[in-house]
């Protein structure tokens, strides 16, 4: 399993948000990652098996997503900023959205 995954679910449909671009940045911004959410909204493997401690950004680029659904939506992208502890082995990185609102907290 990869140290990071994720999840995002389109939350006004009640369904998983397919084709969703998603990157793993650096805390310098360095590029890490790249995926595409899966037809069940998940990324099963972003980045390396490892990372250091520190901080890091998850990037979801939701704009596209919304667009080619043809709807009108706030957030083009959806930024979370967390930081990984000494010692942890999986972070998992869920998205609930919709096209005004979203909500993120650190799965299992």
């Amino acid at each position: 399993m990869s140290f990071i995954t994720a999840h995002v679910l389109d939350s006004t449909s009640g369904a998983p948000a397919a084709g969703v671009d998603v990157e793993l940045r650096a805390a310098d911004g360095a590029l890490l990652a790249e995926a595409r959410t899966n037809q069940d909204g998940r990324v099963p493997e972003l980045g390396p098996q490892t990372l250091e401690p520190g901080d890091y950004r998850i990037i979801f680029r939701t704009g596209a997503y919304f667009a080619a659904r043809g709807q009108e939506h706030f957030h083009p992208s959806v930024t979370v900023d967390f930081t990984v502890q000494p010692g942890e082995e999986h972070y998992h990185i869920p998205l609930l959205l919709s096209p005004f609102a979203y909500s993120t907290y650190r799965g299992s």
